[in-house]
């Protein structure tokens, strides 16, 4: 496993100075190859927590210009994601898509629910620029897995991540609702080996791609979940690094 090449697929930024260098290092440090960046620190953690309990949201931007400047001159092995804000027109993300190669809708953080217009107004403009979509999703009307599956049936061109294993982390459930959707992947990052290796089994290899969700969790972390499913390396293949390429529209190498 050690020997083959691995893109993260969700690491984020941190709000601090010094912080692409620090993800750089830490790449290094756990062997990986390359990640999709998407912005960090959006909003705090001790609020962020206590909106996923009692509901809640924010209306802050994310810094998408901080991720753009950490992925410049990186060669391609840091690849950002625009982190966009509901809140605000659809053209802000339609401006700027083109510096981008994909899109994050987070109503854990934004408060809008994937069945709202605007919404769909974001994941138009992904369409149009052939960007994948990471969502992540709340154990709340609106922002459900189920909520997902009729908006990737609404948008069937359009490619989207299942960010953190589902919700929580024994989210089999999640599994069984999105895997007539074959325009929906699942990103492992937060949940249990049960759940990775669960969706290797019922979704195919080939629907899985892995994430750590650095810094809040460290990639040795999640990529220990994989060691110890001692998996055929042509599916630790597809999972590492195949499927995130075909994401981003590239070919693997």
């Amino acid at each position: 496993m050690s020997t083959q090449p691995v893109l993260d697929f969700h690491v984020r930024l941190a709000p601090r100075p010094g912080a692409g260098a620090r993800l750089l290092s830490t790449l290094d440090e756990c062997g990986l190859d390359r990640a999709v960046v998407c912005a960090g620190g959006t909003i705090d953690l001790d609020r962020l927590s206590r909106q996923l309990v009692l509901g809640g949201h924010v209306e802050t931007d994310a810094d998408n210009d901080a991720v753009l400047a950490a992925c410049a001159g990186t060669g391609g092995r840091l690849v950002p994601f625009f982190f966009a804000n509901p809140h605000r027109p659809a053209q802000a993300y339609q401006d700027r898509a083109g510096e981008f190669r994909g899109l994050e809708i987070s109503p854990a953080v934004h408060g809008i629910g994937l069945a709202d217009a605007r919404v769909a107004a974001l994941v138009g403009v992904a369409a149009e620029f052939g960007h994948p979509v990471y969502v992540v999703c709340l154990d709340r009307p609106g922002a459900g897995v189920a909520d997902l599956v009729t908006l990737a049936r609404q948008h069937p061109t359009v490619r989207f991540v299942l960010g953190h294993s589902g919700i929580g982390n024994i989210d089999l459930y999640a599994l069984t609702l999105i895997r007539d959707e074959a325009n929906i992947l699942l990103e492992t990052s937060g949940g249990y080996t049960c759940v990775a290796e669960a969706a290797v089994s019922r979704l195919g290899a080939q629907r899985v791609v892995f994430g750590s969700e650095y810094p809040l969790q460290h990639p040795t972390v999640e990529l220990a979940k994989f060691q110890a499913l001692r998996m055929p390396a042509e599916q630790w293949r597809q999972i590492a690094w195949d499927n995130a390429h075909r994401l981003l529209g590239e070919e693997p190498r």
